[in-house]
């Protein structure tokens, strides 16, 4: 089917055409023209918004793909999308269908003799490893070990739809992981590791030996102090944990301890619980990542919706009454009804054990944007990055090169962010007090950006951050030209 004329396109730049009632992202990139999918495989994000270079970036959640395969080349994403064929003739561009859903990458699978055995432990970072060795011909056994009695699954949206059934959120299903013979062992917990022997001694007693170990377990920690042990204290980990509270905190009075991503629960919670009060010992929500400028215009955005904060607080004692919790006890003296609780978790890639790799939020990390200073992030995209485990296990030595990008869900409204610390100017364009801005992070030159409601302007950066090309300060302070974001 006829799409457009060739003139129609420039170079380094793409449209959305329809063919045959599809969608499809046309793309003309050193001279050679591309058919894609239109919609990120994460969650249906429009990529036709935002101007490539080699690849498009997902303007909700920072995904990337290839403009001529269609593969995905960053995560959250897990899928690639869809390539059609391009074909050009008196000068019109043409544009058949050959496949319409999203697909995976090549993979392959067991073969029959190969005894080397990569035992991985945890989730999002184990499943990006185990994908990854399958996708570089890793014909060895591959065992997937988790506490949790499900596949993995999408934790970003445990604190955002509370109410979410498990099925829902699955990132792949059994089939998926028989087909390319990846065991999966649920309901299992590693007790501890002997790396002389290399072996696992796991919760059920069974010992499984390795060749090379990931882990990946995640870390999760509470608050210290008495009266932890009452009953309708939550934290927040798994799904059942989420529809626990939602069924918990309908009706009651709730306090939240934590103002980073516990924050979407308060948010969540706006309109089904009773009283919503939120302690945190910054001076304002999110102040380590987005700075206090935007924390405290998230706070504002809660306020609105009559919860209550206790910043530079902290929790000394929980009180209950028949075991159960019934008041908050702050540092500062005040004392706070609580009927739940709610804590939030206070959270190369190869350790100095040979064989032994390390991943997900227990990992420091040196990251190259942040000229490969020893980091920790413990954020769902960069627990996927680092399927670079997989590669540095393959002997080909990979340094992470992803952006971190985060984002987060507060009445309604999405702020996203793309890495970068140690800022000491912040230039805005747009208006906080319009909830439409984008926040440029300075320190000599632009590391980080933050955005409400100025799409896709957060995914600009991040791309321009991945390619190495420096924002200067002058560029921040004028106009936004040079993101090309039309």
């Amino acid at each position: 089917e006829v799409v457009c004329l060739e003139s129609d396109l420039q170079d380094g730049r793409m449209m959305e055409v329809e063919v045959g009632h599809h969608g499809v992202l046309l793309t003309r990139s050193g001279g050679k023209y591309s058919a894609i999918g239109n919609q990120c495989t994460h969650y249906g994000a429009p990529l036709s918004k935002f101007i490539l270079g080699n690849r498009v970036r997902c303007p909700w959640h920072g995904s990337c793909f290839n403009v001529h395969t269609g593969d995905l080349e960053e995560y959250p994403g897990i899928d690639c999308l869809p390539c059609h064929k391009v074909h050009i003739q008196d000068s019109k561009v043409y544009v058949s269908i050959n496949k319409k859903e999203k697909r995976i990458k090549r993979m392959g699978t067991a073969v029959p003799g190969v005894t080397h055995t990569v035992l991985l432990l945890g989730g999002a970072a184990s499943l990006s490893c185990a994908e990854t060795l399958r996708q570089e011909n890793f014909g060895g056994r591959i065992i997937m070990v988790t506490r949790e009695d499900l596949l993995p699954y999408d934790k970003t949206r445990l604190s955002k739809v509370m109410n979410v059934e498990s099925d829902s959120i699955l990132m792949r299903r059994m089939e998926f992981f028989h087909q390319y013979d990846i065991e999966v062992w649920l309901r299992k917990e590693a007790l501890s590791v002997d790396t002389d022997k290399k072996t696992v001694t796991l919760d059920d007693g069974s010992v499984q030996s390795y060749d090379q170990l990931l882990i990946s377990t995640g870390c999760a920690k509470g608050l210290d102090v008495p009266g932890m042990n009452l009953g309708n204290i939550k934290m927040l980990e798994t799904p059942e944990d989420a529809r626990q509270i939602h069924a918990a905190c309908t009706g009651s009075d709730v306090v939240l301890v934590g103002t980073s991503f516990v924050m979407e629960v308060a948010s969540y919670l706006t309109d089904k619980a009773s009283s919503i009060t939120v302690i945190g010992s910054s001076e304002m929500p999110y102040q380590n990542t987005l700075g206090p400028e935007i924390g405290k215009l998230t706070m504002t955005m809660l306020i609105e919706r009559n919860v209550k904060f206790y910043m530079n607080d902290s929790v000394t004692e929980i009180r209950g009454v028949n075991g159960k919790v019934k008041e908050v006890v702050l540092k500062s003296g005040k004392v706070i009804p609580a009927e739940v609780l709610i804590v939030g978790i206070l959270q190369y890639m190869h350790t100095n054990v040979p064989d032994v790799f390390c991943g997900g939020d227990l990992a420091m990390f040196p990251l190259a944007i942040a000229k490969n200073r020893m980091v920790n992030i413990g954020h769902w995209q960069m627990a996927q990055a680092q399927r670079i485990v997989a590669l540095n296990m393959l002997n080909k030595t990979t340094e992470l090169n992803s952006v971190p990008f985060y984002w987060t869900v507060l009445v309604g409204k999405t702020i996203r962010y793309t890495y970068g610390e140690g800022y000491t100017e912040l230039v805005i364009k747009g208006q906080f007090e319009d909830r439409k801005f984008l926040a440029l992070y300075i320190d000599e030159e632009v590391i980080a950006a933050a955005g409400l409601n100025f799409d896709p302007a957060v995914s600009a950066v991040a791309e321009r951050l991945a390619t190495g090309k420096v924002i200067t300060k002058d560029e921040a302070s004028d106009d936004l030209s040079w993101l090309q974001l039309s």
